[in-house]
This record gives C-alpha cells, structure tokens and sequence, in this order.
C-alpha cells in the first residue's frame, strides 16, 4: 500500500525539483528503460529538466522507445554522468533495490548530494534511499510508476508516449504476462493504456520480432547443443562459453528469453542459463509453480529477485559453477519435487 504521506512528499520534492535525475540498474531491461523513459517524459510535462542515466548499453531492441536518444550512458561518458550526479537535488532510482546493482556508480550514487528516491518492485531494499516506494507485490517498476503517478494526481498526465513506455516494462518484466502477472490492478493499467492508443503488437514486433539473425543461430545452437536436462530434479540450463558467445557475434540483449525455454518441456519446472564473461558467470533462473528462485539465487549466486524469475554471479569459473549448480540440484530435490 503506498502510504499518502509518501506521496506528500515525493509531490514535494518533484514540484520542488530543479535538476532531476533518473537512473537504472547495470545491463538495464525492458522494465528498466521503460520505467525510467516513462518517468522522463512525465518529468517533462511537470516542466522539469530531467536527465535519464544507464550504467551500461541495453539490447538495441529497446532503442525504439521514445525518448531513447536522450540517455546518457554511463560506460560511454563517464565525466558527464558524474557530473549531473552531484548537480543532481534529486535523484530517482528506478528497477533496482540496492546501489549494488548500478555496478561501479554505485559509491558515486551513495555520495551524491541531492535526495534518492527509490521506486521498485524487488523485495528487500537497502536502506540507501530518503524516500521509498518498494511494493513487490507489482508485476514490474512500470506499473508501480503508473500507480505513482496516479496517486499523484497526475494520471491525465499519462499520454501515449509514457504508455508505450509503461507497457514495454510490464510486458517485458511478465514475460508477455506468462509470470508475476495475477494482480488485477495489472490489467487495470494495461486497459487504460490501451485506451491511450498503445499499439501492444507493434510493441510486441519491435521488442520480440527484431533480433539478429546471429542471435537466432545462437538460440538454435543452444537448444540442440547447450541445453541439458534433469527430468529427476524438474529442472534443466543452458551454458554458453566466452567464445561461443564470440563466435555468434554476441551483442547486448541476445541471450534475453533463452532461460525460458526449457520451460516448455514437460515436466520441468525450474530452469537457469549461464553466461560466462571475462571476471564472472552472469546467471538467470526461472521458474513455474512455488519454487523460490530469488531465495536459490540469493543463497547460492550472489543475487536475488522475484519468486519465479531472479539473477545472480558466480565468480568462480564456469564448469565449477555449474558442478555447483548440479549438486545443489540435489540437495532441492524435495522441493521442486512439490514446486506445481
């Protein structure tokens, strides 16, 4: 329940705002530059000067999405990110929970001077933030923007331009509404979206039907070659090496989706994918059913995240990591045996 008080407040500081600055998680997502986007062009109608930071680049799927050409990306300008980081008075984090997750802005983050707002669905915030908004119970930080803009009063606000925004971060956080996607008030949203004008299908075709073709060659090679399979434990992943990554022409965002399809096989109700990079394995999970992926995460790898789709890192190279994996596949037996 977003409390009226923090809604004063966040009003306050808006109304109050002179240099306003969004920013992201590292390797940002469909919800992350959809909320973050989102809130830009409100910012904007507010008759604010907002500035929108990534810490890195993101998938060139999401380079559609108005406002796009305004991001400033931390890897590529790093002097200037830092700079509108201490002339920031306020400072909005969007789609992440602790300042870990900015991954190398984060001690810049913690020190810059201006006030830090935190909106974000993920559970168990870091208290780095003068103003929360922190409610799991939303499918994604965009539909958590519209509630907070609602609330505000501002939901007449809310034109197409925000709404496509806002519905490329539930679409893509929910898995095109496959999970974290039973809250009634989700659908509200999408509805009074869609009576904005948002074009859910072309969002589909350019967020989904715009890869590479170097990234299906890499998707077919890991389902014929990649995916292993566990029918005792319910549970199966896909592992791809540094050089196969280079040999199919790897860029941001080609590996997005991969850890869902082993999901489609029957009977199998937990799956993972492995990316090995040149200091750490990147890790997704994913899930069906009442297996608590963030908790594996969190405990195990480094991460954490929603009970049914969550991340973490393994620094340790990736044949162990993923002899880890399998052993502790063992020891969650039971568990995913009673997961449906």
């Amino acid at each position: 329940m977003i409390l009226n008080k923090d809604i004063k407040s966040l009003k306050t500081i808006i109304d109050q705002a002179q240099k306003p600055l969004i920013i992201t998680h590292y390797n940002p997502d469909g919800d992350a530059i959809g909320s973050a986007l989102a809130f830009y062009h409100y910012l904007i109608k507010k008759g604010k000067d907002p500035v929108v930071v990534t810490p890195n680049d993101y998938p060139e799927f999401l380079h559609w999405m108005p406002g796009n050409d305004k991001v400033i990306v931390y890897k590529r300008n790093c002097g200037t990110v830092l700079n509108h980081l201490k002339d920031a008075d306020v400072i909005f984090a969007l789609d992440f929970n602790d300042p870990d997750r900015t991954n190398g802005l984060e001690e810049y983050l913690k020190e810059a001077p201006g006030k830090k707002v935190l909106i974000d669905h993920h559970p168990e915030p870091s208290d780095f933030a003068d103003l929360f908004f922190s409610h799991t119970e939303y499918s994604s930080t965009a539909e958590l923007i519209y509630k907070v803009i609602e609330e505000l009063g501002d939901a007449n606000l809310i034109d197409k331009t925000i709404g496509e925004c806002l519905y490329t971060g539930i679409m893509t956080d929910t898995g095109s509404f496959n999970y974290n996607s039973s809250y009634p008030y989700t659908y509200y949203v999408v509805s009074k979206l869609l009576e904005l004008g948002v074009n859910k299908d072309r969002i589909y075709w350019n967020v989904y039907d715009n890869y590479s073709i170097d990234r299906m060659r890499l998707l077919g090679y890991c389902l014929n070659k990649k995916m292993e399979v566990f029918p005792e434990y319910h549970a199966a992943y896909i592992a791809i090496t540094k050089e196969e990554l280079k040999e199919f022409n790897f860029a941001p965002g080609d590996s997005e989706g991969f850890v869902n399809y082993p999901l489609s096989i029957k009977g199998i109700f937990f799956t993972a994918i492995f990316i090995e990079k040149d200091k750490h394995v990147k890790i997704s999970f994913r899930s069906k059913g009442k297996f608590p992926t963030n908790k594996f995460a969190e405990e195990h790898f480094n991460g954490g995240g929603h009970v049914n789709a969550s991340g973490g890192y393994s620094y340790e190279s990736l044949d162990n990591t993923l002899m880890k994996f399998k052993e502790l596949l063992e020891d969650f037996k039971e568990e995913l045996n009673n997961a449906m």
